[in-house]
């Protein structure tokens, strides 16, 4: 059995109590809030004229505001805009849009949408642009806010490569309370009935142009 020198006892003394001081400042699990995952539905209401089952639309070009293509919720009040903390899109937002927008098409009735860069005998080609997909407090930080969804559909005719139509449709879904879980639904309307709109319009508007 062996002692510790008595010179080395101090020193030894002085690097348990900064050690101990340490743990007191530093874990090795730190406590942090987890983020909270949410997606938004990709379910649309079927058009209200079923169309030619042999109509194809071409899938265009896609765009999406950049400050919002990602995962994050933003908010914007008056002037000033912010991220909701603590809560992510389990995808990014402008992923989950393009996959909400071949789902609307996927509904009985609808034309078909064709793969991105696929033409196959396509009437006219669909671009979306979408322009606004936020969350406004236009009734003050602590009221429950209104989130907005604003998409330009341009169909594109497959014959000569002109512009066939173009359209703004912009849907304001109010949410029913100032939480996060009222917002995302407040989201799901809003992208249901903007992706619905937006294929009803392109459904019928391609259906009259020429073949």
């Amino acid at each position: 059995m062996t002692s510790t020198p008595p010179t080395n006892r101090p020193r030894l003394f002085a690097v348990l109590a900064a050690g101990l001081a340490l743990s007191g400042c530093i874990s090795v699990f730190p406590k942090v809030k987890p983020v909270q995952l949410y997606r938004f539905s990709q379910a649309a209401p079927p058009p209200a004229s079923p169309v030619a089952p042999t109509l194809t639309i071409g899938k265009g070009p896609f765009t999406f505001p950049s400050d919002v293509s990602g995962d994050r919720l933003l908010t914007v009040t008056g002037s000033q805009a912010a991220f909701i903390a603590d809560a992510r899109w389990v995808q990014p937002a402008a992923l989950m849009f393009d996959e909400a927008v071949d789902a609307a098409f996927d509904q009985p009735g609808s034309p078909r949408l064709g793969a991105r860069g696929e033409s196959l005998g396509a009437r006219a080609s669909l671009r979306l642009q979408v322009r606004r997909f936020e969350t406004d407090y236009d009734q003050g930080p602590a009221a429950a806010p209104t989130v907005t969804v604003a998409v330009n559909a341009v169909l594109i005719r497959s014959a000569d490569s002109r512009l066939a139509a173009e359209k703004l449709f912009e849907v304001r879904a109010p949410a029913e309370g100032n939480r996060v879980a009222a917002i995302v639904a407040a989201y799901n309307q809003s992208v249901a009935q903007a992706t619905g709109q937006s294929r009803d319009w392109t459904a019928a508007t391609a259906a009259g142009l020429q073949p």
